[in-house]
């Protein structure tokens, strides 16, 4: 098991967790119940953790974290509108200037 984020939130963690379960990416929380001995222990030995159960996919969960579940260089890709020219990021599809409707891509 490979650790693959931490978080002082319990809720940040178990949507992490989740996150990781809708990839197919099976993860377990570590940690969960240590919140209420803040203080008393070091708060960086208390935060909750999300382990992967298969190493080998502790760099594709990373990944997911990071970036989501589209490779971050789909996410950057751009496009240009056929009718005025202008440039638009990959999540619109409609450009701004003109309203001219995306084209779907060859």
């Amino acid at each position: 098991m490979k650790r693959v984020y931490s978080s002082l939130s319990l809720t940040a963690a178990h949507h992490a967790k989740n996150v990781l379960d809708a990839e197919g990416i099976r993860a377990v929380i570590r940690n969960e119940r240590l919140g209420s001995v803040v203080g008393e222990v070091p708060f960086l030995e208390c935060q909750i953790e999300v382990w992967v159960l298969n190493d080998a996919e502790a760099e594709r969960a990373d990944q997911v974290l990071r970036y989501g579940s589209v490779p971050p260089l789909e996410k950057s890709r751009v496009w240009r509108c056929a009718s005025c020219g202008e440039f638009a990021e990959a999540q619109f599809t409609q450009c701004w200037r003109c309203g001219a409707t995306r084209e779907p891509e060859r």
